[in-house]
């Protein structure tokens, strides 16, 4: 058998709007299963995200810590932002993300991993980015002003190899943080070479 997610739809007989936000919808569908049975299935319509796992020269990625209201948590991430550009590149928003919250720019660029953050609940679909050959943006060029969560947001800069374990002993805890790093992890025994380019369709 071939191990691989393949697209699928079943019959909706009903969608029930629940809620709208300034982000995301929440809905109910009724849906055909099998036997004929109707079942309902409460899910949240989220634009999707993008993220980044900026490498440097030394192996070392580049984390920030940010408040995440509904965990009760300040967290260890990847630059990350919702697709909220109509029509803009995946790669173009990533690349926008690295340089508002973290203030880098990157000449190499690859997908490294794409997933569903939590697909029983929500459509949100991640495209995490392997980011390299970093510089640094003066602050006189990076216009961005942080606002809410992101005022007062670190950067640090963490060994790869440091970011796995603190991933497996369950210290991160971000869905494509983790993803992103053990991802990356895996990738560089063949030195990124077996990576798909930045501008891979997603499936």
């Amino acid at each position: 058998m071939k191990i691989e997610d393949t697209p699928e739809a079943w019959e909706v007989v009903e969608t029930k709007e629940r809620f709208e936000g300034y982000v995301i919808r929440v809905v109910t569908d009724s849906v055909r299963m099998p036997r004929d049975e109707v079942a309902d299935r409460d899910y949240v319509v989220h634009p999707g995200a993008v993220a980044v796992l900026a490498l440097d020269d030394q192996d070392r990625v580049l984390m920030i810590r940010q408040y995440r209201h509904p965990t009760r948590q300040l967290m260890w991430e990847l630059p990350a932002g919702i697709r909220d550009v109509a029509g803009e590149p995946l790669v173009a928003g990533a690349a926008r993300e690295l340089a508002e919250e973290a203030g880098y720019r990157a000449e190499t660029w690859h997908t490294l991993i794409d997933l569903r953050s939590s697909p029983g609940m929500t459509d949100e679909r991640v495209r995490v980015f392997l980011a390299r050959d970093l510089t640094k943006i003066p602050d006189e060029e990076n216009g961005f002003v942080h606002q809410h969560e992101e005022i007062g947001m670190p950067v640090e800069w963490i060994p790869l190899t440091d970011a796995v374990e603190r991933a497996l002993m369950g210290m991160i805890h971000n869905s494509a943080t983790v993803a992103g790093i053990l991802a990356a992890y895996a990738a560089s025994v063949e030195g990124f070479a077996t990576l798909r380019p930045a501008d891979a369709p997603e499936a």
